[in-house]
């Protein structure tokens, strides 16, 4: 076998024993001890409540946390298949922009937030393109239109800005940015939280089949154990910064272990309305802990 087929081979994002914590606080960790992988044209899914360190975890990869935070312990392996192994943590800020956008992409939560309201559409999702791929004049129009018209948005509407769109056009426009290079791995963090359910269903189809398209790895953040269903192959559960469970989607959703991961999906409600919806019990957690994660509920309730 040769070297490139032994690349291949690899899983192309290994995430080994990743630790975030705030720099004034060294050893308060908001992220403890993660690891996972993600394989070509496979979906990961990492699930768990708000403050669980899921989005964290994500923007560890892309090499964007808060410069409050610091990343204490922890590699993070991407494989593209012909440099080999590279720790992102490691890389320099040059040399990971180079990645970022181009090889490893990201969608983000909130798309009116994310979108620059003072610029169109088209020269937002133009920007990575003539950055990493030098394109410009006839040639940019021509892919911008094609990106566009691949996720469902008229080409037209290149020239619109974002508060000029929809809510799910404006995550469709997100999801052509993201793609824009044709990335090797794509990290949708909650990109359909949003958006109501209609729309929701056409933007995790789209996802799918361009994961299946262009043989892509994907990580995707949710909270929705009915998202998971639809889309994953391996699930992550995270807990207060921590993995309880992984494995298959079939393994946890079918078979789940851990208390946390049973009493999350006790709360996905039952189509046939015979199941009652039941609050998280934290009776499995110590008891100084599971005060503190009561009156967390409590707090975010009155929010």
């Amino acid at each position: 076998m040769s070297s490139t087929e032994i690349n291949q081979a690899s899983p192309l994002l290994q995430v080994q024993q990743l630790s975030i914590a705030p720099k004034k606080t060294p050893t308060r960790l908001l992220v403890n001890q993660v690891s996972f992988s993600i394989a070509r044209g496979k979906t990961t899914c990492v699930v768990g409540e708000s403050g669980s360190g899921k989005s964290l975890t994500a923007l560890s990869i892309m090499g964007l946390l808060s410069k409050q935070l610091v990343l204490s312990a922890g590699k993070v392996l991407f494989n593209d298949g012909l440099s080999g192994e590279q720790d992102l943590t490691q890389l320099a800020a040059e040399d990971l922009r180079k990645i970022r956008g181009a090889k490893i992409a990201m969608i983000f939560q909130e798309p009116m937030t994310s979108l620059n309201p003072v610029l169109t559409v088209g020269y937002q999702i133009g920007e990575s393109l003539t950055t990493h791929l030098g394109l410009r004049g006839e040639q940019l129009a021509a892919k911008i239109a094609s990106l566009l018209d691949m996720v469902g948005i008229p080409a037209s509407r290149a020239n619109s800005y974002p508060d000029e769109l929809s809510g799910g056009q404006r995550q469709r426009v997100m999801i052509a940015m993201s793609i824009a290079c044709e990335p090797l791995l794509l990290i949708a963090d909650e990109p359909t939280t949003a958006l109501d359910v209609t729309v929701q269903a056409q933007i995790l189809k789209l996802l799918d089949e361009l994961k299946t398209r262009m043989n892509m790895g994907m990580l995707f953040i949710t909270h929705d154990f009915g998202v998971v269903a639809d889309i994953a192959d391996d699930v992550v559960v995270m807990f207060r910064g921590e993995i309880v469970e992984s494995g298959t989607k079939q393994q946890v959703l079918n078979h789940p272990q851990h208390p946390y991961t049973k009493a999350l999906l006790a709360c996905v409600p039952d189509v046939e309305g015979k199941n009652a919806l039941k609050p998280i019990d934290y009776a499995w957690l110590p008891e100084n802990q599971r005060s503190q994660s009561q009156a967390n509920i409590m707090s975010e309730a009155r929010l």
